[in-house]
């Protein structure tokens, strides 16, 4: 840093990857399914009954039409798998920009920087029903070259930016958009092709966003020295184009998308609300998603506050992205085994206590990359269960709505990091103290959510729920 004890600042390494658009994946490698006979809404004994391999529509097809699982999919599969790499492996380069340019001419320059990442992180998550109609009205490859062109103009303007609000338009807005628009678009085609091994074409795609975290930030680090930040975002923005065009050339939908105008009522559906289980489920995926960017962030920033170098920082998020993905593989193993929401309990309050026990001492290398692995491997596991979980509590005729509402809910989560600036930046504590104690708290509040959940599904302690 360039200033003794200044107030941290973003990390330049923040991936999309730790972003709440990863819901799509678990809403589709996992919910989807639909059991052959529906139990009633709420989590039971036996809630992990076997399901078929089966999409809602996939039974109204005729014999001849048989879905091929695989052929042409293994294409789809990588051009979805390129364009997750690159797009959700880049990065904010925020530290940078708070060192080198507005640190010293803007007041509260971190917290301003911060809401970069907030804005991406918003239009990423909020855009999926936009790409839906669009969709619906324009098809399939149109609505992915959009996407596309949002993505790579908004990285190379990005690269012109000399005010804050530049940032915000471009990486934020424009970025965002185009990542949700491209990811919801292919996540809706790819598994038209894949039938028993639809998960396995679902989690190779998937793993495209742990692959990017790893290696993304140990491209734009040597770039951003050599080049500077503004051809660091050009650079990326060329791979990005390329990348994203491979897959808009590689996707397309097996059957021909019928066109039919979707509004807005046909996707959220509020009477979900009056299910008190399916609101104690929003306020705890609310909560702990609090606490889950922030270790993002700043990981980088405060290993350099400590007088590491920026590739030691990039690695901390680095290999916490990389054990992030293993984590989230884990955690929904174990849940078919001992139930979603004890599994997901049981993560929170270890994220929660490693936060607030090791990475609150840690002061070396060695124990931010402890800290790092730990908190990689529990942190992730709302991504596995959320769209489960809800399935489970509304039923799957209302499950698309709920997930949706509770994606759009979970907004409120990505201005956590800004939250524990403006915490930080008052105070008087040791800087980055704030952050830790409010990723930790916000762990175990929502721990203490989900075991509210649990006991209201049902008031057995050892049973599976």
């Amino acid at each position: 840093m360039s200033k003794e004890g200044r107030k941290p600042s973003n990390s330049e390494s923040m991936t999309l990857e730790n972003t709440s658009t990863d819901y799509q994946q678990s809403a589709i490698s996992q919910s989807p399914y639909q059991e052959e006979e529906i139990a009633e809404p709420g989590l039971n004994d036996d809630t992990s009954s076997s399901r078929s391999r089966t999409l809602p529509g996939d039974r109204e097809k005729p014999d001849d039409d048989k879905i091929p699982d695989g052929g042409y999919g293994w294409a789809i599969v990588v051009g979805a798998f390129v364009m997750v790499v690159t797009s959700y492996g880049t990065s904010v380069m925020q530290d940078y920009y708070d060192r080198t340019m507005f640190g010293d001419t803007i007041p509260d320059s971190q917290l301003q920087l911060s809401f970069v990442g907030t804005f991406c992180l918003i239009f990423a998550n909020c855009m999926g029903p936009i790409a839906q109609i669009l969709r619906s009205m324009w098809g399939t490859r149109i609505v992915l070259l959009i996407g596309t062109f949002l993505i790579a103009i908004g990285l190379i303007i990005a690269g012109f930016s000399n005010q804050i609000w530049h940032l915000y338009l471009t990486q934020g807005i424009l970025f965002g958009t185009g990542v949700s628009l491209m990811y919801v678009t292919i996540m809706a085609v790819a598994p038209q092709y894949f039938d028993r091994r639809r998960g396995l074409a679902i989690g190779i795609i998937a793993s495209g966003s742990g692959i990017g975290g790893l290696i993304m930030p140990f491209i734009m680090t040597p770039l951003n020295r050599s080049l500077g930040a503004g051809w660091t975002y050009r650079v990326v923005g060329f791979i990005c184009l390329g990348c994203d065009l491979l897959a808009c050339l590689l996707v397309k939908d097996r059957n021909p998308l019928p066109k039919e105008r979707k509004k807005i009522s046909d996707i959220i559906k509020l009477d979900v609300f009056k299910n008190k289980n399916f609101c104690i489920w929003i306020a705890g995926a609310c909560i702990q998603m609090f606490g889950y960017y922030i270790p993002y962030f700043f990981l980088p920033s405060y290993a350099t506050w400590l007088g590491l170098s920026d590739s030691e920082g990039s690695s901390l998020v680095a290999v916490s992205s990389a054990i992030n993905f293993v984590g989230r593989i884990l955690s929904g193993v174990l849940a078919d085994r001992f139930g979603l929401v004890n599994v997901n309990t049981v993560f929170l309050i270890v994220s929660g206590l490693s936060t607030l026990l090791i990475w609150t001492f840690a002061y070396s290398y060695g124990t931010l990359m402890a800290y790092a692995v730990i908190f990689g491997c529990f942190s992730g596991s709302y991504f596995s269960v959320v769209a489960p979980i809800t399935a489970e509590i509304l039923g799957m005729e209302r499950f698309p709505t709920g997930l949706s509402v509770v994606l759009i809910s979970n907004v409120i989560s990505v201005f956590g990091p800004n939250i524990a600036s403006a915490i930080d930046g008052a105070g008087g504590s040791e800087p980055y103290f704030s952050y830790k104690m409010f990723a930790g708290v916000a762990y175990i509040i929502g721990a203490i959510i989900m075991i509210w959940l649990k006991f209201s599904l049902n008031r057995k302690v050892f049973v599976k729920v």
